[in-house]
């Protein structure tokens, strides 16, 4: 009995039903997630590429995963496997190509292909772009570290050195080009600027991101967020607004109704040590006015006018810096001045001081005006105030110098608009900080105190001359008088509110400066409620010398007078003054400098320098 055949019908009818539970191809499955991954992120989706993956394509590399020309076509290997996150790598790799302007699209018919120095650098280069962001798989081949340098710059320097084995075929064509150039294909139409559009496409990405990094914009569903008036401006000037860029970007605000309400808040304040702005919600303001509200109190940290009010009233001297600065920000055009502001035409191109010197000859009237913190308070804190979310603030000298400096190069080379002079003058001053206290005091002694001036004679033999016993030299000294002309004082506050820590700094700078200079003793006076004359004491022994005393009070005028009466101390020798600035009024009738700690001030208007430990 024979067996039966198949027909054609029943064959066909098979094979329809076989075709029909086929199940997808795992790679064209894993080449569309790969895809899929790359055009997740809006950078990479921005470059408008096609991508073909025909079987009989000439251009596609026979060792590799893909290969990217001048058209923006990304050939892909037809029947090569490979995991998702190798496929989203390879196409990010080739998409940057034409990000990175490697293969210009021109319409030009002869186009030379890039030399192997020149593909390995470019592949270097965006693989080393693609370590901080790979949207998906890093192969292992490619090394841990990558070169520094351009692409020009890279191959410049492996044409001369030899290209590194870990970076010969480091590109996704295997040991075949993955950069081609050829003719633009459509012939009437436009050549596409893959590189601005690609860099169009990642700024618009890095603002978004610094968008929800700020809480502008939503984390999950990417919506902007409704922002205060105060946030609006101060974003503002992070980006249209460069020379309070940085300081905006660095300084926080803090708009909490009750806290304004127990400190007497009427607008706003700022606290430099806090890097804080403090701002009263309960207020209304169009965004132009918040915006000169803002650079007001930016103006007082980043200026650093809380320090520099020495032993000048607090009050008047905050009124005379928002005189200053409110012209300046009127003059500049920084949003709109709120009414009621302290401002005064007349008071133009001149200094906080010097308006200080002004003002003080009305103080009943002065002291009714009003700063942005209310009548009679001024809006520039010394401490900062304790909120919900305060913790320990670092030190922001460094940060206000380095935002105002930086910003004023950039507010000048966008030709942004001219300044006023004396804004200009301040800046330029935080450009340069001082010179420390120690060089400063150096220099003073180089001006002041007499270095002794060494005498030959051949009546005392010279330290060599047992050398050379035939030939006479001439020995070297210092006569009495020169001694005695080459000194200089110290007058010493050994009081209990001196500190240990700076007075023993100052004391051994003061010894190292006058060793150098061959002094050989200096007339020290300790005093505190008394005079103690130590007599002169050799540069070395002043500090093993020193005994804080605290007998009360400092007066230090009759160490002084004590010094101005003493027939055994030159009348050209300087005086150097040592206190913490808690004592009586001084008057020195001869060259002298003060050195005193950081932050601390004199009672007084001194006439000579001022030295500050730091």
């Amino acid at each position: 009995m024979s067996r039966p055949t198949r027909t054609s019908a029943t064959r066909k009818n098979t094979t329809r039903k076989s075709t029909g539970n086929a199940k997808p191809d795992p790679a064209d499955q894993a080449f569309a997630e790969g895809l899929a991954l790359v055009k997740r992120n809006p950078a990479l989706a921005a470059v408008s590429a096609t991508v073909c993956r025909q079987t009989k394509c000439p251009a596609t590399p026979a060792s590799g995963l893909a290969a990217v020309d001048s058209n923006g076509t990304v050939h892909v290997h037809p029947t090569r496997r490979a995991a998702p996150g190798e496929w989203a790598w390879t196409l990010a790799h080739a998409l940057l190509h034409l990000g990175f302007g490697h293969v210009p699209a021109a319409k030009d018919e002869r186009r030379s292909q890039p030399d192997r120095f020149d593909l390995a650098a470019r592949c270097a280069v965006v693989n080393r772009f693609l370590a901080s962001f790979a949207p998906g798989w890093t192969p292992d081949r490619l090394p841990a570290e990558h070169p520094g340098g351009d692409e020009e710059l890279l191959a410049a320097r492996w044409r001369r050195d030899g290209i590194p084995a870990a970076h010969e075929h480091c590109g996704t064509a295997g040991d075949h080009p993955d950069q081609l150039l050829v003719t633009w294909g459509a012939w009437n139409t436009a050549v596409p600027d893959w590189e601005t559009a690609f860099a169009h496409a990642l700024t618009r990405s890095v603002s978004a991101a610094m968008d929800v990094a700020g809480g502008r914009r939503d984390r999950v569903t990417g919506e902007h967020v409704r922002l205060h008036p105060w946030d609006r401006a101060l974003n503002w000037f992070v980006s249209s607004y460069p020379l309070l860029g940085g300081l905006a970007a660095g300084l926080e605000i803090v708009a909490d109704a009750e806290l304004a309400r127990a400190q007497g808040i009427d607008i706003a304040a700022v606290s430099a040590s806090a890097g804080e702005i403090y701002v009263n919600p309960l207020r209304s303001f169009t965004d132009g006015e918040w915006r000169f509200v803002l650079a007001h109190e930016m103006l007082h940290a980043a200026l650093r006018h809380g320090e520099r009010c020495g032993a000048r009233d607090p009050y008047l001297h905050n009124v005379a810096a928002d005189y200053v600065v409110n012209g300046w920000l009127v003059e500049m055009g920084v949003g709109e001045m709120p009414e009621g502001l302290l401002y005064d035409a007349e008071l133009r191109d001149l200094s906080v001081e010097e308006v200080y010197d002004l003002i003080t000859t009305d103080l009943r009237r002065m002291r009714r005006l009003a700063t942005l913190r209310g009548k009679g308070r001024g809006d520039i804190l010394g401490e900062p105030l304790l909120h919900p979310g305060s913790g320990p603030y670092p030190d922001l000298d460094e940060f206000y110098r380095r935002g105002l400096v930086q910003g004023f190069d950039l507010h000048g080379y966008g030709e942004r608009g001219l300044l006023p002079a004396g804004l200009i003058q301040e800046i330029r001053a935080l450009a340069h900080p001082p010179v420390p206290w120690d060089a400063a005091l150096a220099r003073w002694f180089d001006a002041y105190v007499p270095r002794p001036v060494a005498v030959r004679s051949y009546a005392r033999p010279a330290r060599r001359q047992a050398s050379t016993p035939d030939i006479p030299r001439a020995g070297r000294y210092f006569p009495l008088e020169e001694t005695a002309r080459c000194t200089f004082g110290v007058v010493l506050d050994t009081s209990a509110s001196m500190n240990a820590a700076l007075l023993g700094k100052a004391l051994g700078a003061i010894a190292s400066y006058a060793q150098a200079r061959d002094v050989p003793a200096a007339r020290v006076v300790f005093c505190d409620a008394a005079p103690y004359d130590a007599g002169y004491i050799p540069p070395t022994e002043i500090a093993g010398r020193v005994r804080v005393r605290g007998r009360g009070g400092t007066v230090l005028q009759p160490a002084v007078d004590l010094l101005h009466r003493a027939e055994d101390f030159p009348p050209g020798a300087p005086v150097l003054v040592i206190t913490d600035g808690r004592c009586d009024t001084l008057r020195i009738r001869r060259e002298h400098a003060y050195l005193i700690p950081q932050g601390a001030s004199l009672p007084f208007t001194p006439r000579g320098p001022v030295f500050r430990l730091t």
